[in-house]
């Protein structure tokens, strides 16, 4: 069986809990990703099925709190059978790890800024790299880390949303794509 040279592994892109509405800079990742992958993005706000109107943060968070995140992950599970990598953002990244508790088929978890993960107590068994800012007050503290037998990746100096900026965008990517090339035979 001859591999095809164009083939290129599937790469789920997970938004934080605003969505499309304020994600330009997802864009920072799909330019570099693209070439390497087949990209399909998904607003984790219309995986919840919250509404769009305008609301203020606390209560969007509360609605993923609240059932949100797990209409997303059943939502998330109908739509994807198989992906080679997820990348998540914030509320993405939890969507990401529990669905692939569910039975959604991947190889590699990026979650960034994944705060909700520090509550939780069973891992995917997927290869996962977790990253926070590192004055991120919310991000699992290294008990966590030890229970869970996950290496930390801190980023020096940044708080929660670290991963909107341009630089911090070209970093992460570069993380996905030293693990993909050493995946390639």
């Amino acid at each position: 069986m001859m591999l095809d040279k164009n083939f290129k592994p599937r790469l789920i892109i997970l938004s934080d809990m605003w969505g499309k509405a304020k994600s330009d800079w997802v864009s920072y990742y799909i330019e570099i990703l693209k070439p390497l992958f087949e990209t399909v993005y998904y607003d984790c706000r219309v995986l919840a099925e919250i509404p769009t109107h305008n609301i203020g943060e606390a209560e969007l968070h509360g609605q993923f709190t609240e059932g949100g995140i797990s209409k997303a992950v059943e939502n998330l599970v109908k739509l994807e059978v198989n992906a080679s990598t997820i990348l998540g953002f914030s509320i993405g990244g939890t969507v990401a790890w529990k669905s692939c508790l569910q039975g959604l088929s991947c190889r590699n978890i990026y979650a960034v800024s994944s705060t909700r993960l520090r509550k939780e107590t069973e891992k995917p068994a997927v290869v996962t790299q977790l990253i926070y800012g590192e004055n991120d007050p919310y991000k699992p503290d290294k008990k966590w880390y030890e229970s869970m037998r996950l290496p930390e990746t801190l980023i020096k100096g940044e708080s929660h949303n670290f991963y909107r900026d341009k630089i911090r965008a070209y970093q992460i990517c570069e993380m996905i794509t030293k693990n993909l090339n050493k995946e390639k035979p």
